[in-house]
């Protein structure tokens, strides 16, 4: 049975609001409030694959402390210029 885009969004928003370290649950959810709607499939998979990934790695990530998997680089660039503003 297939998810509906409704609920699909519904889920993601959770999951970007439920991660584990409370960091990671404010940056997430501002992002999903402010993009999630907008996205199209393709960018809707990238970002539930990134939520599937380890809270310790995506805040190194965000944060520049590590460099992002070139998979989710794009994405990842996207959430850490929401975080902290237009330079």
């Amino acid at each position: 049975m297939s998810e509906t885009r409704e609920n699909r969004l519904k889920r993601m928003k959770m999951r970007s609001m439920r991660r584990g370290i409370k960091e990671m649950d404010i940056i997430l959810e501002r992002y999903a409030d402010d993009n999630l709607a907008q996205m199209d499939a393709v960018t809707l998979d990238m970002y539930d694959a990134l939520l599937h990934e380890n809270d310790q790695d995506l805040y190194q990530w965000v944060t520049g402390q590590k460099p992002a998997p070139e998979r989710f680089r794009a994405m990842i660039t996207d959430i850490s210029q929401a975080i902290s503003g237009p330079e």
